[in-house]
């Protein structure tokens, strides 16, 4: 059997993974969860999201890894890094960090041939405070949805889940971008929906793996992309914030393959 074709397929077209592809998913998302924790302290007013994605690409070379978004459509990047009211998939260049901005940074990497992918949330200098909450909201909604994960529920239950939180909190859900399973290869089988009505949509089941990484702006939820085919920003220009997991479904719930070393996943760590 081809490797990257292991276990069954759900009639959603959903892998289901077996207890040893656990440990894999567990390499991977460690490795990249620590090189967010290691760039942390150099997000800093003056520098620039280029230079942090030079350190990137160091720290997978240097851990006998690969990037899997170097050459990903074209993208020449170890890194998506989105400032301030860039949504997601932000290219990493010569701009400056100021103070008060904030920025998501997503890095995926391969590790024995298993993807793990998250990205999270910091700041340069002093974090506003209407930053501030549109960070603790879309943490928290990345919560719900993991909260919303064990067999028997659907997908929709997390979409819903993560809706009913940001919405709550009148900011908007992104709608344009969504998770995706994940495994031996980078996206696979589901969508995974940040909005969504409960009891809809696949159900889980123990051995699913895939991300959930909630995009949410402090306006409206509405987005464009620009000319480059990558950078998606708001279209009213409100600021935006993303927490990404990789997890994968157990008897128990959801097993977190992401988890940051030094708990440094939300960015008033400091």
């Amino acid at each position: 059997m081809d490797e990257t074709n292991r276990g069954r397929l759900t009639k959603d077209g959903i892998r289901i993974h077996d207890a040893a592809d656990f440990a894999g998913m567990h390499k991977a998302g460690a490795l990249a969860a620590r090189i967010l924790d290691d760039v942390a302290p150099h997000v800093e007013v003056g520098q620039t999201t280029g230079a942090l994605d030079a350190m990137i690409t160091r720290m997978v070379e240097e851990a006998g890894a690969t990037s899997a978004t170097i050459g990903y459509k074209g993208y020449q990047h170890a890194s998506c890094i989105s400032v301030n009211h860039v949504v997601c998939h932000g290219i990493p260049g010569d701009k400056k960090l100021k103070d008060g901005d904030i920025l998501n940074i997503d890095v995926t990497v391969i590790v024995d041939g298993w993807f793990g992918d998250t990205s999270r949330m910091y700041v340069a200098g002093k974090l506003p405070r209407k930053a501030e909450r549109l960070i603790e909201v879309t943490h928290d909604a990345l919560f719900k949805g993991i909260e919303a994960v064990r067999p028997g529920n659907t997908f929709g239950d997390i979409g819903h889940a993560i809706q009913s939180h940001v919405e709550g909190e009148r900011m908007g859900v992104v709608r344009d971008f969504c998770g995706h399973g994940l495994g031996r290869v980078f996206h696979a089988p589901p969508n995974v929906l940040h909005y969504g009505r409960p009891g809809t949509g696949p159900v889980l089941e123990e051995g699913m793996f895939f991300t959930i990484e909630p995009m949410v702006n402090l306006g409206r939820p509405e987005t464009k992309v620009l000319a480059d085919d990558w950078t998606a920003v708001t279209r009213d220009k409100s600021l935006s914030a993303q927490f990404e997991h990789s997890v994968g479904v157990t008897a128990q719930g959801a097993e977190i393959f992401t988890l940051s070393p030094g708990n440094l996943f939300h960015p008033t760590w400091r």
